[in-house]
């Protein structure tokens, strides 16, 4: 009686564990779907805003960028954290990618009247191009918000590694206690919290997707002086992934 119990209790909470499996599918797959339909009607008020002429459309473009960003940031967590996402390898011109990620901010640089100091790379890498840009932009929006008024970002390739990129601004730089923990999940540290600019995510993202990728990322910062990422894009030996 006692091992029929035991075998009844068991099933039951296989079963259990079933039915919470398909929710969590169903929410997961509810999700994706929102975040991709979501896309649909910022993309509308993307083009209606480009017609207006009111004083207020830059304002209103910069906006629906962060809204954007903050919907790519969203599927791409989703995607990195399921065990088999889909990876390209290719052969991609560096420079195609960072021009499209600098054009994705233009407005930004523009508005916030940021320079662009930006070298000619000349580097050919083995990787996902896509996965490649959503690591740029999330590094070039970093730089941005935590770069003031005048200031600059550099991009251009390491001179003592030649398959290392580096984007450099002289922004406000990061505390040396945070700067141990800026790739945990949800850490946003105290120039997050007092700009409130941070979701704790981009640096999380960009550190899983340097690790898909089989990349090294590496970030040198002082406070009020400004920041530097490294990006290795040399090969390093694929493993399983977490």
């Amino acid at each position: 009686m006692y091992m029929e119990k035991l075998d009844s209790l068991l099933r039951d909470l296989r079963e259990l564990e079933n039915l919470h499996a398909d929710r969590q599918a169903d929410q997961l797959d509810y999700f994706i779907l929102w975040l991709h339909q979501i896309k649909t009607p910022i993309s509308a008020i993307s083009l209606l805003n480009q017609s207006s002429a009111s004083k207020e459309v830059k304002q209103i473009a910069q906006e629906l960028l962060r809204l954007e960003d903050y919907t790519h940031m969203a599927l791409n967590y989703v995607k990195l954290e399921e065990s088999g996402a889909e990876m390209d390898l290719e052969e991609v011109d560096m420079d195609e990618i960072i021009k499209k990620a600098v054009k994705k901010y233009s407005i930004l640089f523009i508005y916030k009247g940021i320079k662009l100091d930006y070298r000619t790379v000349g580097m050919q890498v083995l990787s996902d191009g896509q996965w490649l840009q959503n690591l740029l932009e999330q590094i070039l929006s970093n730089s941005l918000k935590y770069t003031p008024s005048s200031g600059t970002i550099y991009i251009y390739k390491d001179t003592n590694n030649e398959q290392t990129l580096v984007i450099e601004d002289n922004g406000i730089g990061i505390r040396p206690e945070d700067l141990p923990k800026i790739f945990n999940k949800g850490y946003s540290g105290l120039n997050g919290r007092l700009h409130e600019k941070s979701t704790g995510l981009g640096l999380f993202l960009s550190k899983k997707i340097c690790q898909r990728l089989g990349h090294q990322l590496d970030i040198q910062s002082e406070q009020g002086t400004g920041t530097r990422v490294l990006i290795d894009m040399s090969r390093k030996e694929l493993e399983v992934f977490d």
